[in-house]
């Protein structure tokens, strides 16, 4: 990790209609940091990483990946949109894993995690197929290349997701609650390869709602309620000492997921 952001936050607001679901929130993501976003349902957590990855505009407030306004650009003084096009060559240096997986049903596994980096990146089919087998060989589906999305559990689903969203070569991966779809018998699984993610240095936002697995993978941890950062911090500091009552009242709700250690599955 080297201390610079990757991806800076700042100010963003958004509402919709009238409840306010971000309320002025700054952020910033260094270099190969692992940052957990945890909170109560409605706190703003999937849509403060819906607006990084410019799935919902902002209505004020400005987000750069590596000093690159998104969205935006500076004419005469003034900001204004960009066009479709620049947006979606902005978006392809972010990868997404979001609840439900999103393969495509009629592609192999291997022509899900292929399409993207051929289509939209313009990479020879044999070296995206090379890597794509590398990737199911990481998340321990290496004999699953040829199946369809229908022939595999859940978890093996979000696995190849996973692999998909690698494959793009992102600059940043953003998770929203990855394992929230899942049986509780395939989260292990999922978080096992996130781990590996986080051990290799990937830059990663991941909002999610399993607290021991926040509080074990990240380098810092942010806290949300209300569309805003209430507490942020390293991770054994915040869920041993929490400096917020509200904090600490969300922890106290979790006290037996924090008390038991996950078990590791590789």
């Amino acid at each position: 990790m080297t201390g610079e952001p990757a991806l800076r936050v700042r100010g963003i607001r958004k509402n919709f209609g009238d409840h306010v679901a971000l309320d002025g929130v700054d952020l910033d993501v260094a270099d190969g940091e692992v940052v957990t976003v945890i909170g109560p349902s409605g706190s703003g957590k999937s849509t403060l990483i819906r607006c990084v990855h410019q799935l919902e505009t902002i209505d004020s407030g400005a987000i750069y990946l590596d000093d690159e306004l998104l969205g935006h650009e500076r004419h005469r003084g003034a900001l204004r949109p960009l066009g479709t096009r620049r947006v979606a060559a902005q978006r392809s240096r972010m990868s997404m894993v979001f609840q439900q997986f999103h393969l495509i049903p009629h592609f192999t596994v291997l022509r899900n995690i292929t399409e993207a980096p051929v289509r939209v990146h313009g990479r020879p089919r044999q070296e995206a197929e090379a890597e794509a087998r590398e990737l199911l060989e990481r998340v321990g589906l290496a004999d699953r290349a040829d199946h369809y999305p229908r022939q595999l559990s859940g978890g093996q689903q979000q696995r190849v997701a996973i692999a998909r969203a690698v494959a793009a070569r992102p600059r940043v991966m953003l998770f929203d609650e990855p394992t929230s779809a899942l049986d509780p018998e395939l989260v292990d699984e999922v978080l096992a390869v996130m781990r590996q993610l986080a051990a290799e240095g990937m830059t990663m936002v991941v909002v999610t709602h399993e607290i021991a697995f926040a509080r074990e993978v990240a380098d810092r941890c942010v806290f949300m309620e209300a569309g805003r950062i209430v507490e942020s911090g390293r991770p054994d500091d915040m869920f041993t000492n929490p400096r917020t009552t509200r904090l600490r009242s969300f922890l106290a709700r979790h006290r037996d997921s924090l008390a038991t250690p996950q078990e590791h599955v590789s």
